[in-house]
């Protein structure tokens, strides 16, 4: 790894022309392998959640679509406390490191639960409040140890590695199902030591020093709300949270997708490893993109694959399952590469250093919001009108929703760091 930031810290670090200027920085190496030994961990366990909740408990899609929703619900509503605490104390590794402790332990409460629902439906949610509290000052830290005009990069980058360990998770699972003749708390088990590494990870070789103040330091910003006064972050919020609000969630794509083509139960758990390669090998020419022509485009475009995604699932199926399951895969991929880091680069730069992670937390809440009320409308509107009508329905709103993201949307603050705040970067531990 190399020093990301040399003489006086409050002067802007700008990548030299030379290699070692361009090369990551290894604060984003660190936390891309801290998510990637924790996506492991995760996936394990929640790759056949959609399938054990409405085939194996019998829950209508309006019910599978609420409880989707709540579990994502709390934690985006839990980010705004991680985010406000990361700030308040400058503890970004610390929030990120409890974080990521309580999902390792929630793996023990899937083992002592045995077949209880309510201590189940518990280590499940205690897993999404430690995902709740970790995200926001994860990627304000992705944010302060880059330089604004590589921030694409930079969480494409970590959003590859991120989404390996997501294809590696399931496949674990398998592996261990299989050795184990279905022994699901070998699972449990294997998937809790996975996830101490990561904290252990975290701990080790995540630099922990924030960056110093400014000459001219501008008023604090504590409050995660206060990141709502600025105009350009409000259009940012209102367009992700719009778009959010047509968003019907991928555990509905994959069930519509075994509806339509009567897949055998034994693969549906492998329909998220199709998109999640995908996102894996565009994650990071997205963020390079994004970088050179605006970070406002790429996230607009990939709505536009996601609205592939829906018309290919309604178009007349003909011929081969792969005509159909292909598209759909690719495309879904398509769309987080473009979006989820890409969004995160496009608001960055617009918050203050010491607001960043608590703005960065209103943003993902708001658009965790508009997503569960998306999945409970169109879950409610599978169960009243069929999924053909919900899906026109989702396609109708998804339409409305990016004429008015390219309206909302900044033309491109992205790159620029907010008034009277110089880009700092956390420094970089050398190692051999």
């Amino acid at each position: 790894m190399y020093l990301a930031t040399t003489g006086r810290r409050d002067t802007p670090v700008r990548p030299r022309s030379g290699g070692a200027g361009r090369r990551v920085p290894g604060t984003v190496l660190a936390l891309g392998t801290v998510s990637l030994v924790t996506d492991i961990s995760s996936e394990m366990v929640t790759a056949v959640l959609p399938l054990y909740l409405v085939l194996g408990l019998g829950l209508s899609p309006l019910q599978f679509g609420f409880l989707d929703g709540l579990f994502n619900g709390v934690a985006a509503v839990v980010r705004l406390v991680g985010g406000y605490a990361a700030d308040r104390g400058r503890g970004h590794k610390r929030v990120a490191g409890l974080g990521y402790a309580l999902s390792a332990l929630s793996r023990l409460g899937l083992l002592l639960a045995g077949g209880a629902t309510p201590q189940i439906a518990a280590a499940l949610a205690t897993d999404r409040v430690g995902k709740g509290i970790r995200t926001a000052p994860r990627d304000a830290l992705i944010t302060l140890s880059s330089p604004p005009e590589t921030l694409g990069r930079s969480f494409g980058v970590h959003r590859a590695m991120d989404t390996t360990g997501a294809l590696l998770g399931p496949l674990a699972a398998f592996a261990l199902l299989w050795a184990t003749a279905d022994a699901y708390d070998a699972v449990f088990v294997v998937s809790f030591c996975v996830g101490l590494l990561g904290v252990l990870l975290l701990v080790l070789y995540v630099p922990g020093q924030q960056p110093a103040p400014p000459v001219r330091p501008a008023p604090r910003r504590r409050k995660p709300f206060q990141a709502l006064r600025d105009p350009a972050f409000r259009r940012i919020l209102a367009a992700a949270s719009l778009l959010g609000a047509a968003t019907i969630g991928d555990a509905f794509v994959y069930l519509l997708l075994q509806d339509r083509l009567d897949l055998p139960v034994s693969w549906f758990p492998l329909l998220p490893l199709g998109a999640a390669a995908c996102y894996l090998l565009l994650a990071i020419p997205a963020g390079r993109i994004a970088d050179r022509v605006g970070r406002r485009l790429p996230f607009l475009y990939g709505h536009l694959a996601l609205l592939g995604v829906y018309a290919t699932l309604l178009a007349p199926l003909g011929g081969p399952a792969l005509l159909l399951l292909v598209p759909v895969l690719v495309l879904l991929g398509v769309f987080y590469a473009t979006t989820d880091g890409v969004l995160m680069a496009l608001a960055g730069p617009v918050l203050p250093i010491d607001g960043r992670a608590g703005g960065l937390a209103v943003l993902q809440t708001g658009q965790a919001l508009a997503r569960l009320l998306a999945a409970a409308g169109f879950g409610a509107a599978w169960t009243l009108w069929g999924p053909g009508p919900a899906l026109w329905a989702a396609l109708s709103a998804l339409l409305a929703a990016l004429a008015g993201g390219w309206a909302l949307l900044p033309r491109d603050p992205s790159g620029t760091p907010a008034p009277g705040q110089p880009q700092a970067q956390i420094p970089e531990r050398r190692t051999a």
